[in-house]
């Protein structure tokens, strides 16, 4: 990490000029370019090879600058957006004028945030406005935690890349629909469903199947090249085994559980312990495991708590069906 002001002053111009910039947030490297852009919004879709009817989060650089982007803001997303912003939160409201359609996806909703990283915060407020940025990778897979992930990916098709270290949260933001009566959870992520229970005062519910399109609902997303498999923590070992002998080259998630067992495979990720350094590292793993030639990779999903919910997630898209778009 080495952002200077003048890298700022550099990125913010590219996105005036309607270029491309990739920006660390706190959960993942994001593909900006200026919300207000079509063209340089459409780009975004050409560069990850992402479909146009897959909608983009807006990034703003504070929660006063809210009603500048999107209307009819319920108590409910104030509320949100005072106890979460900046942070790991994205809410759904309605599009506001400033948004064109391009970055929704063809939808009279829009996806907003703000991201908690300074260097994206201090991009913000040198450019002056809002931020479309998904994930700054290929369409459906790993997203980037480092902007050595851009680079290798991405290449020279991203204008300049802010390098703002690894990324802290390490999985996507929690998507919430506040459009309705009953707000509910359209994709977890780094606020958990139980802080915004808390926050609340309220259940919540995530769908199986949202009816709302958002960002990372892909059947197969988050991928490696590795196909991904999923089974019971006790039977990892076993399964690898058999895969192994059946001759895949096999990375494992080895759960920290079984810590001690011994796995035979080509390759081994201790998965860590608390749920924040397995978030964190997540993406990180799944490249790892890519980089050494494995075919095959074993998993288990950890409980559906805490930011296990977000890991689960992620780790489901990974292991989806390869369907083209």
């Amino acid at each position: 990490m080495g952002t200077t002001t003048s890298d700022i002053e550099k990125a913010a111009g590219v996105l005036r000029a309607g270029g491309l910039v990739a920006l660390p947030t706190e959960t993942v490297y994001g593909l900006g370019a200026n919300a207000e852009d079509p063209a340089a919004v459409a780009r975004i879709f050409q560069v990850k090879g992402r479909p146009p009817s897959h909608p983009l989060i807006v990034h703003i650089g504070g929660a006063e600058q809210l009603d500048s982007w999107v209307q009819d803001v319920p108590p409910t997303a104030r509320l949100l957006a005072e106890r979460f912003w900046p942070g790991p939160l994205t809410l759904v409201l309605r599009r506001g004028p400033r948004v064109p359609l391009e970055a929704t996806g063809g939808l009279e909703t829009v996806a907003v945030r703000v991201p908690d990283h300074p260097v994206a915060l201090e991009l913000l407020a040198a450019f002056g406005g809002g931020v479309t940025a998904p994930s700054a990778n290929r369409f459906g897979s790993v997203s980037p935690t480092t902007a050595d992930h851009v680079r290798t990916e991405l290449g020279d098709a991203v204008d300049f890349v802010l390098d703002g270290g690894s990324c802290e949260v390490g999985v996507e933001s929690t998507i919430v629909d506040v459009t309705g009566d009953v707000p509910s959870i359209l994709r977890p992520g780094g606020v958990t469903r139980e802080d915004l229970e808390t926050a609340l005062g309220r259940p919540l519910a995530v769908p199986a199947v949202s009816t709302v399109r958002v960002p990372g609902q892909h059947p197969s997303h988050y991928a490696p090249r590795a196909r991904v498999v999923l089974v019971e923590p006790e039977d990892v070992a076993a399964e690898a085994a058999l895969a192994q002998e059946a001759g895949h080259r096999v990375g494992v998630f080895l759960p920290a559980s079984l810590a001690d067992t011994p796995v035979k495979a080509h390759a081994v990720v201790a998965v860590p312990r608390s749920l924040e350094g397995y978030a964190r590292g997540l993406y990180g793993f799944l490249r790892e495991l890519d980089e050494q030639g494995c075919d095959l990779i074993i998993a288990s999903l950890p409980a559906e708590e805490d930011l296990g919910l977000a890991i689960a997630n992620r780790l489901r898209r990974a292991a989806g069906p390869r369907t083209a778009v």
